[in-house]
């Protein structure tokens, strides 16, 4: 019997040239975002997700694409963030910084969000 697929609202927090990263204590970095729950739409997950781990709180979400990576399937959001907005980390997030595409090979990543980014990158980036 294989693995039932997790579904999460995943968010491309970008300010510039840079993508907001948030990780959990002794984690990898990852994106903000998470579970969705049983009574809420992805995103409206994505919105409450990002206030729950970064206090940020944007308007509108740009749905990019649903995208199955191993055992989850996460539903893509985008959110241009002016530079007045910082994030705060919040909850079970112990640090939310802000990394340049080139950042990212020094940075300790998760393989899935490396792979989403790769799938999701906009043209001329």
């Amino acid at each position: 019997m294989g693995r039932a697929i997790k579904e999460r609202a995943t968010v491309i927090c970008r300010m510039q040239d840079k993508i907001l990263f948030v990780r959990k204590p002794k984690s990898k970095w990852t994106l903000p975002g998470g579970r969705i729950e049983a009574d809420e739409a992805p995103g409206q997950a994505a919105f409450r997700e990002l206030v729950e781990e970064t206090g940020l709180a944007v308007d509108t979400l740009d749905y990019i694409a649903p995208l199955e990576l191993y055992t989850t399937l996460h539903y893509v959001f985008e959110a241009p963030m002016p530079e007045s907005q910082q994030p705060t980390p919040l909850n079970e997030i112990a640090d939310c910084r802000w990394f340049s595409v080139e950042d990212l090979g020094k940075r300790s990543i998760n393989k899935a969000i490396r792979r989403l980014l790769k799938t999701c990158q906009r043209p001329g980036a």
